[in-house]
């Protein structure tokens, strides 16, 4: 089953933002000639900046399988966990460091393995926590509101 990552607001406006930004000097500096024949390079930079931004807002999901566990893509990045290295999963807390192909805060860290998390954001926590219970129920499921209490 194919998951599609919640965009919230924040991200979204950040990098929605850095895209108009770019595009909008890129324009300008045509539109003015300020952009010389030997400067083409800084074309190619900024677009290619631009295209990774749009790929990792618009190409971030997340799959559940039997075979293959968890599999998921974030832009260029990707990988799998097999769901029986799956510890333990924390819901509506946000990993401010490490690796995150999310595009949303409050999703779910996914402890695997002995030392290490993964911080995904689906549309639906719930709908997502339950497809993966079905694939392995020794999964323990936390609740990130309760530890701040």
């Amino acid at each position: 089953m194919k998951f599609y990552s919640k965009k919230d607001i924040l991200f979204s406006i950040i990098i929605l933002g850095i895209n108009a930004f770019l595009i909008g000097i890129t324009i300008v500096g045509i539109i003015n000639v300020e952009i010389g024949k030997g400067e083409y390079w800084t074309l190619i930079l900024i677009l290619a900046i631009v295209g990774l931004l749009f790929w990792l807002y618009f190409g971030t999901n997340y799959e559940l399988s039997k075979k293959d566990g968890l599999i998921y893509r974030s832009g260029p990045f990707n990988g799998k966990i097999n769901t029986d290295r799956i510890t333990e999963i924390i819901k509506e807390k946000t990993l401010w460091v490490g690796f995150r192909p999310a595009t949303a805060r409050k999703g779910l860290i996914i402890k695997y393995d002995k030392y290490n998390e993964l911080y995904i954001s689906p549309k639906t926590n719930e709908l997502f926590i339950s497809k993966i219970l079905e694939l392995n129920n020794k999964i323990k499921i936390s609740d990130g509101q309760a530890e701040l209490k």
